[in-house]
């Protein structure tokens, strides 16, 4: 299984970067996710509620630690995100475009996680299924 079918193969997720701003890709991330049903939580410490969801400051915040974690952040805010990822037992991780950070994609692996850092875009293989 490569990183991508392990990644959707996960139960939780989480994502980092969601937004009410439906012409982000934090909100059009996480919309994705639950239109394919999959158990998804927002992260945003400035929001209380995304898309009538419960908004999460933090994964340490979430009730249950997601398997995989989408991330679509400045990559400054993606190493801090990455440091937490590790801290609470993520097994997958998915850079988004633009969220790329060569440090935290290191450390994560290191931590034995699954990193996808290589441009691609979660939105174009959801699409697909």
């Amino acid at each position: 299984m490569n990183s991508i079918e392990k990644f959707l193969a996960a139960k939780t997720y989480a994502v980092a970067g969601a937004s009410n701003r439906q012409h982000k890709y934090g909100n059009k991330v996480f919309r994705a996710l639950l239109a394919a049903n999959r158990e998804t939580y927002p992260l945003n410490p400035a929001q209380d509620e995304i898309e009538g969801h419960q908004a999460y400051p933090s994964i340490a915040d979430l009730p249950l630690v997601p398997e995989a974690l989408s991330i679509i952040t400045p990559p400054e805010v993606t190493r801090r995100v990455v440091a937490d990822a590790i801290a609470a037992g993520v097994k997958h991780i998915w850079m988004q475009p633009g969220a790329e950070d060569e440090q935290a994609s290191e450390s994560a692996r290191e931590a034995g996680i699954t990193v996808i850092d290589d441009g691609s875009c979660i939105l174009v293989l959801l699409a697909r299924i």
